[in-house]
């Protein structure tokens, strides 16, 4: 038995190799390269700013009330008056005063609260507007949490699943969307950067196995499916990209292509979701296959099908629910409205979100079939050199 086993492994580890020099190898060449032709060569242009103010970190060291005037009511647990706040740690440091902020939207201020000014240039001299809380401790505190607990219960998978969160950002942050501020089309930077990030988290989350190439592969098909679909939807249902204040900006202050950056998310958002399904089912047919070495590749693939099925169950309404949280408050100002049914879903705000959910869902019910199909197949293979 031993004997087998170590035969097995030998031949996996063959096959593997061979499917990497084929395959894959290739592949993360051709990602490479395309890589290096769109990698941003020029420092991104910053954009031009209507205001000059200096923006300032402080600490609230007292809060002076007042009544509100008549034409200016507070939102919420708002108040009107005065905030002392001191502009360093130091305890010479410059103390200034501004305005407790009010209106919609505006922070709550409160004594020793850490935030953030605006020191803006007037005619009568220098003015002082508070903007924002600081977060930076809570977020590096929640950042630490968030580590330990999942280096605790997943040890080394949990590191590695780290060092593949960290792959993934600094590929985002440092290819991604300066190639798009550079004039790159969005679509083509999001399936070169997709495809580096998946070839790198796979492989580094998952080790260097038969199963995990097939998920690879698996993933870059399905992926390169979800972007096709994507544009042939967005360009049939004359979606543009522009469905609010911050998307318009973007798209008149920077010149980006809205519409490509529209393809870019929904290719870029499919990857988290397809790479899940895709190691899940090749997963599950190695499993199968070591369990019961009879089976075939008929046997494998129906058996990791019934299991695809149910994946995709929940998966689907995964992706429901997370477009749906966030665009509650569009959900609500639909609710609230008087719009008809079918005015509200063929509006392209309700469209492009509809768009994203199925098409996404279409490049998961695809991973099913053939990622379960790559995987049977090889396993198959496998099984019939060690018999």
């Amino acid at each position: 038995m031993g004997g087998h086993h170590a035969r097995h492994g030998v031949e996996e580890s063959l096959s593997m190799r061979r499917l990497a020099l084929a395959v894959i190898v290739p592949i993360a060449v051709i990602t490479l390269a395309a890589l290096a032709w769109l990698w941003p060569t020029e420092d991104v242009a910053p954009v031009d700013q209507q205001s000059s103010a200096e923006q300032l970190n402080g600490r609230v060291t007292s809060v002076e009330t007042e009544p509100c005037p008549p034409d200016q009511e507070p939102a919420g647990d708002q108040r009107c008056g005065t905030a002392r706040v001191r502009l360093g740690d130091a305890a010479d440091a410059e103390v200034v005063e501004a305005p407790l902020p009010t209106g919609q939207g505006a922070p709550p201020i409160a004594e020793g609260e850490d935030v953030v000014l605006l020191r803006l240039e007037a005619p009568e001299g220098v003015e002082y507007a508070i903007v924002d809380h600081q977060r930076g401790r809570g977020l590096t505190v929640l950042t630490i949490a968030f580590a330990l607990a999942l280096v605790a219960f997943g040890r080394w998978r949990g590191l590695t699943a780290l060092a593949g969160l960290g792959v993934t950002f600094a590929l985002l942050v440092l290819f991604v969307v300066p190639a798009i501020l550079g004039g790159e089309s969005p679509l083509l930077v999001a399936i070169v950067g997709s495809a580096a990030i998946m070839l790198t988290v796979l492989y580094l989350t998952h080790g260097f196995s038969l199963s995990t190439t097939v998920a690879v592969l698996g993933t870059l098909t399905c992926l390169t499916l979800t972007g096709i679909l994507s544009a042939v939807t967005v360009s049939a249902l004359h979606l543009t990209g522009m469905t609010d204040d911050i998307s318009t900006s973007v798209g008149m202050s920077l010149g980006i292509n809205m519409q490509g950056l529209l393809l870019a998310g929904i290719v870029i958002g499919s990857l988290g979701v397809l790479d899940d399904v895709t190691v899940t089912q090749a997963a599950t047919v190695t499993e199968l296959a070591q369990a019961n070495p009879a089976y075939g590749f008929r046997d494998l693939y129906g058996a990791a099908s019934r299991v695809g099925r149910s994946h995709i169950a929940s998966v689907v309404n995964t992706i429901v629910l997370a477009y749906a949280g966030s665009s509650l408050p569009l959900l609500i100002l639909i609710v609230a409205g008087d719009d008809s049914l079918g005015g509200v879903v063929t509006d392209q705000v309700v469209a492009q979100e509809i768009v994203r959910s199925a098409v996404a869902t279409l490049g998961l019910v695809a991973a099913v079939p053939i990622t379960t199909a790559l995987a049977a197949f090889t396993q198959q293979r496998v099984q019939a050199r060690t018999a």
